[in-house]
């Protein structure tokens, strides 16, 4: 079985683009690069990985480009664009010819947006059908108040290749699983759309027990099947709360539980289908 972690970061904050970083622990306000995260990753048996952005920048993507030069796991990236500039779609093409085969989707910041809104706004029209043109993704990282405007968003452009970030981070900390139930179960009737099982780790208060998630990765399984979700570890943000082991481990015994025989789809097939990477033990980086 080939393992592929859908979802997982490395930053620089001297780079001074992160802006987000000064509201998150002090533990991640420190550089997480390949060196730090490869025994760790190896270790686990993880054969490639998905790199996605941390920041709103095209500077930031091309970063990320260079890491994965020297990063033998990184099969795929997601970035940025200014979706909203008039010269959008040219962006959009620059990323894809200097990323060489990397650039395999993107993802506008839309939690951190105050408009709950701006997934929606007609202006965004033109670069999601460029999306399309080239064969990206979209990562919807989105919480509860933005769901709406994704599902406008769906509406209008149905064919639109959507993955949901960390399950749209519902509030497990808090009282937050029937709302955010009604609204999965929704979301999950489109049947394009797929989910990250990711990020779940970090939403749990301090000092909880593990199975206080397990109601919500019961539901994600319910609602999205085994074949439309892909297992990231959101590295290194799930250093707060656990080590990259742990998670791997936790999120395999909920799939044996929920999805018994489809490990291979959740842990790797899947993100290989949904981000068009070719993936082997072999080879783990994506095709140019």
């Amino acid at each position: 079985m080939i393992l592929v972690d859908a979802h997982q970061h490395y930053w620089r904050p001297g780079r001074g683009d992160y802006a987000w970083l000064a509201r998150a622990p002090e533990a991640l306000r420190k550089d997480f690069l390949p060196a730090d995260l490869h025994a760790e990753r190896d270790a686990a048996g993880v054969q490639a990985s998905v790199l996605v952005q941390a920041a709103p920048t095209e500077a930031e993507t091309r970063f990320l480009f260079d890491l994965a030069l020297d990063d033998r796991c990184v099969a795929g990236v997601v970035g940025w664009v200014d979706l909203e500039a008039i010269d959008a779609c040219a962006r959009i093409a620059r990323l894809v010819r200097d990323g060489g085969g990397l650039l395999r989707g993107l993802r506008p910041m839309a939690q951190d947006i105050a408009d709950p809104d701006w997934l929606a706004r007609p202006s965004l029209d033109r670069a999601f059908d460029c999306l399309q043109e080239h064969d990206l993704a979209f990562d919807a990282l989105v919480d509860l108040p933005r769901l709406p405007a994704l599902h406008h968003r769906l509406d209008r452009q149905p064919r639109l290749r959507v993955v949901l970030d960390h399950a749209a981070k519902p509030d497990i900390a808090g009282d937050g699983f029937d709302a955010w139930a009604t609204a999965i179960h929704a979301l999950a009737q489109r049947e394009s759309l797929h989910c990250k099982f990711s990020g779940l780790l970090t939403l749990v208060a301090p000092g909880a027990d593990d199975d206080v998630f397990e109601p919500f990765a019961q539901h994600l399984f319910a609602s999205f099947g085994a074949g439309r979700l892909l297992w990231g570890s959101d590295w290194p943000v799930l250093t707060t709360h656990g080590s990259y082991a742990r998670w791997l481990q936790l999120a395999q015994d909920l799939a044996a539980r929920y999805a018994p025989g489809r490990e291979a789809d959740i842990f790797g097939g899947n993100a290989m289908r949904f981000y068009a990477l070719d993936v082997t033990t072999d080879s783990p980086r994506t095709s140019p």
